[in-house]
C-alpha cells in the first residue's frame, strides 16, 4: 500500500490529513486532528491539496473521504467564529464553498464517497454532503448545528441539504440545529448506506468503485430537484418558517438571514445561493449575536475547570449506581434524566402507593421521549429495565451517590442523612437538592459528621441542562470532581457554587422577581412587564415565572431570602394575598394569569383588586409616571436589580468565575443567549450607567435598588478611565 502524508512545506510532515492508496485504486484520505477532527482553513486547504493529487494519480481510481479514532469531523473549531476582525484568511472561510467543496470536490472526475463514523457536523458533515455518496454507521451523528452560534452553514449546508431530503425535513434539521443518526440518515435518503463500524472504510471503498464501474448512480448534490417541492409549497414552507422563527426569537436575524440564502438558491439556482451563503457567512461571523453565542458557549466549556481543584490530576471515579430519596415530583424527574444516561437508578419512597405513582411517573416521561422520536425503542426498552422502586434501605448497601430530594424540613433531612450513613459505604457520595436549608446543618446528626455536598437540579431537568454543584468548606476536592464528571455524562452543564441560600440561579432571580412585584405595586402594568421582558428574549417575564412555580414554595423562598438578605430585598405582600384566595399560578389554574386545560395562559382584570390590596396594606402612592415606561425602561429596571446581585456574587466569589453566571442566568432564568449571559450583556451598557440607574431607584424606591460596592467600584474605575481619556484627547 502506498502512503502518503502531504507537507505544506516539503519538510515536516503534515499530519491534520492523511492519504493512503490502496492495491484496489482507492485512496483513502483522513482528516487527522482528534479527537474531534475539528476544522480549519488550513485543514481545508490541506484537505484539497490531497484531493487534487489523488485526481493526479493515475493508479487511483476513487477517493474515500473519512475521519480518524471514530470520528468524521465535528466541523469548524468554534473559535473561529465571533471574532471582531476578519483578516483575508478568515474571509476566505465561507467562499471555499465554491473553490473547493463544489469545484474540486463536489465536481471531480473520479467518484468520492464520505465514510461517516461517530460525530458528522458543521463544516465536517457539508463536506460529506458534497460527496457522491455516503455510507454511515447506524449510531453516527448528523447535522448543522450553525445557528447555535449566530450563523448559518457555510459550506454549502443551505443548498445540499435541502436538495437531499426535502425542504420541510432541512429547516428542521438546520433552524433547530438537531442532529440525526445514521440510521435516521438512511431512511430519509441523507446517507445511501449503514455500514458496521469494521467494515465501514471497505463498504465505502467498494460503493467508489460501483459508482466508477456505473453499478451505483453518480449524483451531485448540488444538481438534483428531485426532492424539492414546486416553488409555489416552497414559498408557503419558508413563509410558515419566517413566521415561526419571529414569533419565537424577534431580536434575532440569522435564521431569517438562513432562510433567505434556502430561498434565493431555489429562486436563482444553487450556485447564486452559495455565493448568497458565503455572503451571509461573513456578515453574520461579524455580528453582535455571533459573539454573544459563541461567549455562552466557551462559557458552558469552562465550568468544569475549577482552579486549585481540576488541575490537581485527580480522575473522577465511576458513578453507576445512583439512589434517590423521593418527596417531590422532582424525583421522578432526576430519575428520568439518569436512566436516559443509562444510570442504575433506586428510588425509595415511603409508601406503596407513593412508591408506584412515583415509577409511573418516569416510564410515562420515557414514553414520552420514545413517542416524540427522541430514544429508540432498544434505548426506550433498555432505560425501563434501569429503575427501580423501594420501600427501604436494603439495596442502598452498593449504590455510589444517594441524593435526598425529601421535603425542606432540617430535622427529617437529618435524620434521613443518619439513615444513610448506616446503609451506605464511605466512598458513596451524599448529595441533597435543597437550596433552603444549610447544608452544615443536614449531617450533624451523623458521627462524625459527614460531608454532604448540594446537586441542585431544576423544576424542568428536561427543559433545561444546568446543573447547580453546591461545595461546603468541607467538601473534598475529590467529589467536586466526581460529580463535575457525573454532571457531564448526564448531558448536564455543572456549574459549582458556595453553601449560600440560593445558591447562583435563585440569587439572581429573587431580585428579578422582587423589583417586578415593587414596580406593580407602585402602578406599573404586570403585562406590560411581562410582554417587555419576553420582548427582551427572555423565555419567560417575571410573573409567568411565578405562575409557573408552586407559589407555597415562592412564598417559602422568599421569607427565607428576607432573613438572609434584609437589607437589599423587598417585602411584598402580593404573593400572600393571593394565595389566601386561592391563585397559585398554572396548578389552580390562577394567579397572575388564567389557564384553561392546556397550560394557556390569558390575562385577568381581577388582579387590579389584589394588587390594590397589597398597596393598601403597604401604604404606598402610585407613581404615575411608571404606567408609561418604555419596554427598555422597564427591562433595565428588572434586569438590573438582578444584575446588582450577580455582582454581590462575584465580589463574595459564590461562583469561580463571572462567566459562570452568564451560564446560570442563560440555562437557569432564560436569559437570552443571543446576548451572551447578564454580566456580558451589561459590558455593552456600561457599569457607570447601571451603578447611576440604580442610585436614582435607590432614592425613589429604597434601600432595594442600592448598588453594591463591587458594582460601584467598577463604575468608579470606568469613570475615572473615561475622564483620563478625555483630558489625554483635549488640547493644552
Amino acid at each position: 500500500m502506498e502512503k502518503q502524508r502531504r507537507t505544506n512545506d516539503g519538510k515536516s510532515p503534515d499530519r491534520k490529513i492523511l492519504l493512503e492508496v490502496g492495491e484496489n485504486g482507492v485512496a483513502v484520505i483522513t482528516i487527522n486532528r482528534p479527537p474531534l477532527n475539528l476544522l480549519s482553513v488550513d485543514v481545508l486547504l490541506s484537505l484539497k491539496e490531497n484531493i487534487e493529487e489523488a485526481m493526479r494519480k493515475d493508479n487511483v481510481k476513487a477517493i474515500v473521504i473519512t475521519g480518524s479514532r471514530g470520528n468524521f469531523s465535528a466541523g469548524f473549531d468554534v473559535t473561529a467564529f465571533g471574532g471582531n476582525q476578519q483578516t483575508k484568511t478568515q474571509s476566505e472561510l465561507g467562499f471555499m464553498s465554491i473553490e473547493f467543496i463544489t469545484d474540486t470536490l463536489e465536481a471531480a472526475r473520479k467518484p468520492i464517497v464520505a465514510a461517516v463514523e461517530g460525530l458528522a457536523l458543521g463544516g465536517g458533515f457539508e463536506i460529506a454532503l458534497a460527496c457522491h455518496a455516503r455510507i454511515s454507521t447506524s449510531t453516527s451523528k448528523l447535522g448543522l448545528p450553525e445557528l447555535q452560534y449566530g450563523i448559518l452553514p457555510g459550506l454549502g449546508g443551505t443548498q445540499r441539504l435541502p436538495r437531499l431530503v426535502g425542504l420541510p425535513k432541512s429547516l428542521e434539521m438546520i433552524l433547530m440545529s438537531k442532529r440525526v443518526s445514521g440510521e435516521e440518515a438512511c431512511n430519509m435518503c441523507l446517507v445511501d448506506a449503514i455500514s458496521p463500524p469494521d467494515l465501514l472504510l471497505g463498504s465505502a471503498c467498494q460503493w467508489a468503485l460501483d459508482i466508477l464501474e456505473c453499478r451505483r448512480p453518480w449524483l451531485i448534490s448540488l444538481c438534483r430537484t428531485d426532492r424539492l417541492a414546486p416553488l409555489a409549497e416552497a414559498r408557503k414552507l419558508l413563509h410558515s418558517a419566517r413566521a415561526q422563527i419571529q414569533k419565537q426569537n424577534p431580536n434575532v436575524i440569522h435564521p431569517l438571514v438562513c432562510i433567505d440564502v434556502i430561498e434565493h438558491g431555489i429562486l436563482c439556482g444553487p450556485r447564486n445561493g452559495l455565493w448568497k451563503e458565503a455572503e451571509a457567512l461573513h456578515e453574520l461571523r461579524q455580528s453582535d449575536s455571533c459573539r454573544s453565542l459563541v461567549h455562552v458557549f466557551f462559557a458552558k466549556q469552562s465550568t468544569s475547570k475549577i482552579p486549585g481543584i481540576t488541575d490537581m490530576g485527580l480522575l473522577p471515579r465511576k458513578i453507576n449506581k445512583v439512589a434517590i430519596l423521593c418527596g417531590s415530583l422532582m424525583s421522578s424527574r432526576i430519575a428520568t434524566a439518569l436512566v436516559l444516561a443509562n444510570h442504575y437508578v433506586i428510588m425509595k419512597y415511603i409508601d406503596q402507593n407513593s412508591l408506584q405513582n412515583g415509577v409511573d411517573r418516569v416510564k410515562a416521561n420515557l414514553e414520552g421521549h420514545f413517542k416524540e422520536g427522541r430514544m429508540t425503542q432498544e434505548h426506550y426498552k433498555k432505560a425501563c429495565t434501569l429503575l427501580k422502586g423501594v420501600l427501604s434501605y436494603d439495596s442502598f448497601k452498593d449504590v455510589d451517590l444517594v441524593i435526598e430530594d425529601v421535603p425542606d424540613i432540617v430535622s427529617l433531612k437529618q435524620q434521613s442523612f443518619a439513615d444513610l450513613d448506616e446503609c451506605c459505604l464511605p466512598h458513596c457520595i451524599f448529595a441533597s437538592t435543597t437550596c433552603i436549608v444549610n447544608l452544615d446543618w443536614i449531617g450533624e446528626k451523623m458521627e462524625p459528621c459527614r460531608e454532604i455536598v448540594g446537586i441542585h437540579f431544576f423544576s424542568a431537568p428536561s427543559v433545561t441542562d444546568l446543573l447547580e454543584v453546591v461545595r461546603t468548606e468541607r467538601t473534598s476536592p475529590q467529589v467536586i470532581v466526581d460529580l463535575l464528571n457525573f454532571g457531564r455524562r448526564i448531558q448536564r452543564t455543572p456549574i459549582v457554587v458556595q453553601n449560600v441560600t440560593g445558591f447562583a440561579v435563585r440569587r439572581m432571580c429573587f431580585p428579578y422577581l422582587q423589583a417586578a412585584m415593587l414596580f406593580v405595586e407602585h402602578g406599573a402594568d404586570v403585562y406590560q412587564i411581562d410582554k417587555a421582558l419576553t420582548s427582551f428574549g427572555m423565555k419567560l417575564g417575571p410573573f409567568r415565572m411565578i405562575d409557573q412555580d408552586r407559589f407555597q414554595s415562592a412564598s417559602v423562598r422568599d421569607v427565607k431570602f428576607l432573613e438572609t438578605f434584609p437589607d437589599t430585598s423587598y417585602k411584598s405582600n402580593l404573593i400572600p394575598i393571593m394565595m389566601k384566595n386561592n391563585r397559585e399560578g398554572e396548578s389552580t389554574f390562577q394567579g397572575f394569569y388564567t389557564y384553561n386545560d392546556k397550560g394557556e395562559a390569558s390575562p385577568d382584570p381581577e388582579i387590579s383588586k389584589y394588587i390594590e390590596m397589597a398597596r393598601s396594606m403597604s401604604g404606598i402612592t402610585i407613581k404615575s409616571k411608571l404606567a408609561t415606561l418604555s419596554d427598555g425602561e422597564i427591562v433595565e429596571m428588572i434586569l438590573f436589580p438582578a444584575l446588582n446581585e450577580a455582582c454581590r456574587m462575584i465580589s463574595e466569589a459564590i461562583i469561580v468565575k463571572s462567566s459562570d453566571l452568564d451560564v446560570a442566568s442563560v440555562l437557569g432564568m432564560g436569559f437570552p443567549g443571543y446576548r451572551g449571559g447578564i454580566i456580558f450583556w451589561s459590558h455593552s451598557v456600561g457599569s457607570t450607567y447601571i451603578c447611576s440607574k440604580l442610585e436614582e431607584w435607590s432614592k425613589e424606591y429604597g434601600e432595594f435598588f442600592k448598588p453594591c460596592a463591587y458594582l460601584v467600584e467598577r463604575a468608579s474605575k470606568r469613570s475615572s478611565l473615561g475622564m483620563q481619556i478625555k483630558q489625554a484627547k483635549s488640547p493644552l
